[in-house]
């Protein structure tokens, strides 16, 4: 009998060590920027009811949904259908009552009803974890990935949107990567569909809209009139779609179009008040008011944002906006909340390929003790732990092997400093510090050896 290759689910991936020390450089960046600013941590079970779920993200997104099987017979709830012949959807329901999380703010919002109780409004909460979608794997795109977000619920002020606009930038400057902050808000969006004479049909033309990144004009306007968007209305629509000009004059521009929608001037008004409230943050043309931006979710109701990497074609890096009634579905209406979610992986990404990771970051270990026998031995235990206490990663060769051997090891794991410690050094009570990257070698006392490897840490 053929031994089974093992592998993992596709669009799924194991995370080895050097990689692992990579990633949580990036979780650790952003936890300590959230925390800067005031927002406590929060879990939810990586499974909810499919009651919870389903209507949330849009009809594309309910089939994205991975559904797990109730426990025990489970066919017993068909009771007499003919299961090959009736409808997969429909006997899902039946046979599945749980399904695996498709983003962190569904879960978030049953979170605030069910716990209403114990919270302090505005509630302001970051959560890291796991979501799981039933995509087609491709570049920068997972079925497993990991969702970093950040929310604040209770509150109506755009100084909320201001917040984490600046949080973005903070996170992304400390990470190195350049980026582009999109911004646009729903109620433009629904000023624009009242425009072209399309008002019931935002769904439809915001679903749409998401694509143009990926798809292009030409495929959107096609799906448009596929989904009863006329031609007077597409004519009206498609000069939009090229909107130039710096933001201001984007929005004066829109302003003088949607004069007519009561929604749309709310959106419009939003928009000029959020475009004041960050004049001055970030870079020049760092933040940019796009018409064209979507974001396909259902429950966005005012401004929405997109990150994207100017210097990596892979899609959004980070998004989210204000949802002012979506804890409503679950018996609390009239919360607003406000949120971003920053997805690791797709950084992970960006800053992989254009080698952005500092070296202090992608080494788990920073100075190895070689071990040469059993003096040397009880001479860097002794050692270590002086090391350690100064936060200085430091690890000890478990067996007596030659210098090559060793420096081969040190090499391999991308240590940069090894402390070789044999009679001489014993003798003169000093350590012969040796950088791994120059391979320059001197000889240091203890207290030498922490300052020249914390020095070389304070660099990234």
């Amino acid at each position: 009998m053929a031994v089974q290759k093992p592998s993992v689910p596709s669009g799924t991936r194991d995370y080895s060590p050097d990689v692992m020390v990579r990633r949580n450089y990036i979780f650790h960046t952003i936890e300590n920027i959230f925390r800067l600013y005031g927002y406590q941590p929060v879990e939810t079970p990586a499974m909810e009811y499919l009651s919870t779920l389903m209507g949330k993200y849009g009809e594309e997104g309910d089939k994205l949904l991975y559904r797990i099987l109730n426990s025990g017979n489970f066919l017993a709830a068909a009771g007499n259908l003919d299961i090959q012949s009736e409808d997969p959807v429909r006997l899902s329901g039946l046979f599945c009552e749980k399904g695996l999380r498709y983003d962190l703010t569904v879960p978030f919002a049953r979170y605030v009803v069910q716990h209403r109780n114990e919270i302090t409004f505005p509630f302001r909460r970051y959560q890291i974890q796991p979501v799981w979608r039933a995509d087609r794997p491709q570049k920068g795109r997972y079925r497993e990935f990991y969702q970093c977000d950040v929310d604040i619920v209770g509150s109506n002020s755009l100084l909320n949107e201001r917040e984490l606009i600046e949080i973005i930038i903070e996170i992304f400057s400390r990470l190195n990567i350049a980026c582009l902050i999109r911004i646009n808000n729903r109620k433009v969006l629904a000023g624009i569909a009242a425009y072209i004479g399309e008002a019931d049909k935002l769904t439809h033309i915001t679903a749409s809209m998401d694509k143009l990144g990926k798809a292009g004009q030409e495929q959107v306007v096609a799906e448009l009139m596929e989904r009863g968007i006329g031609r007077d209305a597409l004519r009206k629509l498609e000069p939009l779609f090229s909107l130039h000009g710096d933001n201001r004059s984007k929005v004066e521009h829109l302003e003088r179009l949607l004069s007519g929608s009561i929604t749309g001037r709310q959106g419009i008004a939003e928009m000029k008040q959020l475009l004041d409230l960050i004049d001055g943050l970030g870079q020049p043309g760092q933040v940019e008011f796009d018409v064209r931006l979507a974001r396909g979710l259902n429950y966005y109701t005012g401004t929405i944002i997109e990150v994207l990497s100017k210097n990596e074609n892979i899609g959004s890096v980070c998004g989210g906006g204000r949802y002012d009634d979506l804890t409503g579905i679950f018996g609390m209406p009239g919360l607003s909340g406000v949120g971003v979610s920053f997805g690791a992986d797709r950084i992970y990404d960006v800053m992989n390929r254009l080698d952005l990771f500092p070296p202090a970051a992608v080494s788990s270990t920073q100075l190895l003790f070689v071990n040469f026998g059993i003096k040397e031995q009880k001479y860097m235990n002794a050692l270590a732990p002086s090391m350690r206490k100064e936060g200085i990663i430091t690890e000890l060769y478990p067996d007596e092997a030659k210098l090559k051997k060793q420096l081969a090891y040190a090499n391999s794991k991308g240590i940069p400093f090894v402390a070789i410690v044999g009679e001489e050094e014993r003798n003169k009570g000093k350590i012969t510090l040796k950088e791994m990257t120059s391979g320059e070698q001197k000889q240091l006392t203890l207290e030498q050896v922490i300052e020249h490897i914390n020095s070389w840490k304070k660099k990234f």
